[in-house]
Parts: structure tokens; C-alpha cells; sequence
């Protein structure tokens, strides 16, 4: 079974993708952090998990979605995991600096269950999750 690291500091937001996931169908063990430092630890502490995923808030306490990814893109064991941003913002300028740093996809919130949206996300995800 496949394992994903939801790095986000929003309860409502977190149970918002538990019901998305399981919606479109996608079984995994879903690891939640709550802000970048705890995924950070979750990636390298003494009990570090291996995600095939990460699904990254942008803005979150302590560390944020940015300077998360900067840090795991400088492990050499780290930086081939597969990112999805979860983010309000759809600003073009948003997404380009976001997307140097090697992110795959996006999800905007709050999470849109329109069945175009749903299959266009499920399709992705299960790509991801299949290539990996």
C-alpha cells in the first residue's frame, strides 16, 4: 500500500483531504504533520517514514510549504519524492516560484468535489502513485 505525508496545519483542512482521497479512491496510509518541522522530522527522525507522496500546505507555522521543499530538495534521499502543493492561492506568479523547486501538481482549496475536478485529481494522483 502506498504511503502519503500530509504536511498541513488546518484540521478541517486535513479531514477535507481524508474525504477527498477516499472519495476518488485512493487507498494509502496517510501520515499527517502538522506543520513543516514535523515533516521534516517525520522524513528524517528516528522513526522517519518513506512517502511515495507529500501533499504540502504553503502557508503554515514554524516552516512553511516553501522553505519545506527547499530543505528536502537539498537530501539526496529526499528529493525525488513526489509534491503536491495544497494552496488558496492561484496566482500565476505563486505557482512558478513553487514550481522551481520541482512540484508535480496542485490542489487548490478548499477542495472542490465536482466530478471534472475529482477525476482530473484522482488521474494525477493515481499516476503519481503508480510511477513511483
Amino acid at each position: 500500500m502506498k504511503e502519503i505525508l500530509l504536511i498541513e496545519d488546518d484540521y478541517l483542512d486535513v479531514e477535507s483531504v481524508k474525504r477527498a482521497l477516499k472519495k476518488i479512491g485512493v487507498k494509502c496510509n496517510l501520515s499527517v504533520a502538522h506543520n513543516g518541522v514535523d515533516g521534516l522530522t517525520a522524513l528524517t527522525g528516528n522513526d522517519k517514514i518513506s512517502p511515495d507522496l507529500i501533499i504540502l500546505d504553503i502557508n503554515m507555522p514554524k516552516m512553511n510549504g516553501v522553505e519545506f521543499l527547499n530543505i528536502i530538495k537539498s537530501y539526496y534521499s529526499l528529493k525525488n519524492i513526489k509534491t503536491f502543493i495544497l494552496t488558496t492561492s492561484v496566482e500565476e506568479y505563486d505557482k512558478l516560484a513553487i514550481e522551481n523547486l520541482g512540484v508535480h501538481g496542485y490542489i487548490l482549496k478548499p477542495l472542490d468535489f465536482k466530478k471534472e475536478t475529482t477525476d482530473d485529481t484522482r488521474k494525477l494522483l493515481a499516476e503519481l502513485l503508480e510511477n513511483n
